[in-house]
């Protein structure tokens, strides 16, 4: 059994860039049908879709505010439109506002909340009511599936990052609250935590004098690619993985394995 995507539908949220990007581009070369959601970054979005069909794929750009829920709305009618069915959802949209906890503003609390938590519940309500509405359409053993983006931050606190580190412990606790209420539905939730992984965001973080001191939280040796979380996501999004339920996928070359307690502290 190979991780194939074929004949499914994929909706695929802030695909324009980083992870997202990276995770449709491979779901279309596993067989599936993108919709690649976008919020501002549309001219990214076409130049995807365009790579995806020059390869022989199939995709479409939708853009749309996951922190809407109007827009929500219309973003899974479109991807019905597109294609006729939503087999996979993957909740990638997400944003930092950093700043000390004192200084922070309710306005950035409140919009990183908005999108990285609301977002996911949102779109995963949506996904949820188009499973049960399409039925079984023999494209997998589960009839829809829901991937959330978490951060290896759901367990790592992050001093100056708190309305981020929040969101992503929410996000933990909001998918598997979700698996348990739809698994007797054959409706498969699972979620990723990337550690640091080497995408245009965290080009500052991940490279020169910065990045040598990354590697010493990084027990593996090396910053992740983007590559390293689609393959996950391909993998949690296909057969191979249908026995895998409210499960948190954490992928980050060792970092929540602390290893500042190496030397026993």
């Amino acid at each position: 059994m190979e991780c194939r995507l074929d004949g499914q539908v994929a909706l695929v949220t802030g695909a324009s860039s980083g992870l997202g990007e990276a995770i449709a581009r491979l779901y279309a070369e596993a067989g599936a049908k993108v919709v690649v959601n976008y919020h501002s970054g549309a001219e990214r979005a076409e130049e995807l879709v365009r790579s995806i069909e020059s390869a022989g794929g199939q995709a479409v750009a939708v853009g749309g505010d996951v922190s809407d829920e109007g827009a929500v709305d219309r973003l899974f009618a479109r991807a019905v439109d597109a294609y006729g069915a939503v087999d996979i959802l993957v909740a990638n949209s997400g944003l930092q506002k950093d700043s000390a906890f004192a200084e922070m503003s309710l306005t950035d609390w409140k919009t990183v909340l908005d999108v990285n938590l609301t977002g996911q519940f949102l779109c995963a309500r949506a996904a949820v009511r188009r499973f049960r509405l399409q039925g079984d359409r023999g494209v997998s053993r589960a009839i829809g599936k829901i991937l959330c983006m978490s951060s290896v931050h759901e367990t790592i606190p992050w001093a100056g990052h708190a309305n981020y580190a929040a969101s992503k412990g929410g996000i933990s606790l909001l998918m598997r609250s979700l698996a348990q209420e739809v698994a007797g539905e054959r409706i498969r939730v699972n979620a990723l935590a990337p550690g640091a992984i080497r995408t245009p965001i965290n080009e500052k973080a991940t490279s020169g004098e910065a990045g040598e001191r990354l590697l010493k939280l990084i027990p593996y040796g090396r910053v992740g690619d983007p590559v390293d979380v689609a393959r996950a996501a391909l993998f949690l999004a296909s057969d191979m993985a249908d026995y895998l339920v409210g499960a948190t996928l954490t992928v980050d070359g060792g970092m929540t394995l602390y290893p500042g307690f190496r030397d026993n502290g």
